[in-house]
């Protein structure tokens, strides 16, 4: 078996704002394996100054693992706990190499075209214009969930856009969901759980930055908004601090984005935690391109999660990869009668 690696620079179509900041452009690499005339690809997302193996070393590491590709993914999957996102890219590329399409890799209703995903629409941070401008295009597309950014500008500016927005759509015709990636202040933060609870909110993500399990602990207890972890689970690689972790803070929902958190494996690890515990999850894409993208959306389908998930970025870029995926009427469809269309492989 052979294995290598492209790199490859994703670009925004309009620059992407989070709390964290602007984004222009993504790096992703691709791991891609031969072996008897059969390709398989599989997608390492890292998200700088978010993903713990954003580190000097990471193309080191990446030569590293197609040198050792003889391990099998289990093995390399054991080796690379402190490379999450080279972990999902070995289980990907395995499984594409296995497959008898390279990039169908959990083959199911949805790749079939007959069973759609609900998923939340992206409203990604801006002046209140372009938020406005964001969520009646999602809403015009038949979304029912609606995930908005918060953080970055003034948080009065916030409450009034989501003041406008409950003004002319009841919960029941939006559910609405916040991401403030860490955003608020503890010593303030439940002011603010406090002043957003009056919109009917599904959740928010990530009030606080992660790392602070016991202020974390003290807002899921007493948050009037049910509180959803994402950030918070990278970096936890043992089940042992899993288990810690969620049954220290209790949260109401953790979000799973397999890019950050080692994979499916890494991913189900949590899954399984957190339904001993009655805690509610979803799976969200890390702003992969659509081979990533595609992976994820696969094999979440495959859990049979009902409620709506965050895999909508695909139409981020402008050079993303043509795939089958489609979004339509608020879901994340596989047209089956679309084609692949990469220079990967």
């Amino acid at each position: 078996m052979k294995a290598t690696y492209k790199k490859y620079i994703l670009e925004f179509k309009r620059p992407s704002g989070t709390s964290r900041g602007i984004m222009t452009h993504k790096e992703t690499f691709f791991i891609i394996l031969e072996k008897d005339k059969k390709f398989g690809i599989g997608e390492c997302g890292i998200l700088r100054g978010l993903s713990i193996d954003d580190v000097p070393d990471y193309e080191e590491r990446l030569n590293w693992t197609c040198a050792n590709i003889s391990l099998g993914k289990d093995g390399l999957w054991e080796a690379l706990i402190d490379y999450p996102s080279i972990q999902f890219g070995i289980e990907q590329a395995f499984l594409s190499l296995n497959s008898d399409d390279s990039f169908i890799l959990y083959p199911s209703g949805f790749t079939q075209n007959s069973r759609p995903i609900e998923i939340n629409g992206l409203i990604w941070m801006g002046d209140e214009h372009f938020m406005h401008q964001q969520i009646q295009q999602k809403l015009d597309e038949g979304f029912k969930c609606i995930k908005l950014k918060i953080g970055a500008i003034d948080f009065e500016r916030e409450i009034a856009l989501l003041n406008s927005i409950r003004n002319k759509y009841s919960e029941k015709e939006i559910e609405l969901r916040v991401d403030a990636n860490g955003a608020f202040l503890p010593s303030v933060a439940m002011h603010k759980l406090k002043r957003l609870s009056q919109f009917n909110l599904h959740s928010i993500e990530q009030p606080i930055k992660a790392g602070n399990p016991n202020e974390m602990k003290k807002l899921c207890s007493n948050s009037p908004i049910p509180i959803a972890l994402d950030e918070e689970l990278i970096g936890v690689t043992l089940v042992t601090e899993k288990e810690k972790l969620l049954q220290t803070i209790k949260p109401e929902y953790i979000i799973l984005k397999p890019s950050l958190i080692g994979g499916f494996r890494g991913s189900l690890e949590w899954i399984e935690i957190a339904e001993g515990l009655d805690i509610k999850w979803w799976v969200t894409s890390a702003l992969e391109s659509n081979i990533g993208l595609s992976a994820i959306a696969q094999w979440t389908y495959t859990l049979d999660n009902n409620l709506p998930q965050g895999l909508g970025t695909g139409g981020l870029y402008n050079n993303n990869f043509d795939s089958p995926l489609t979004v339509e009427n608020g879901t994340l469809k596989y047209a089956n009668n679309k084609v692949w269309k990469t220079n990967l492989i």
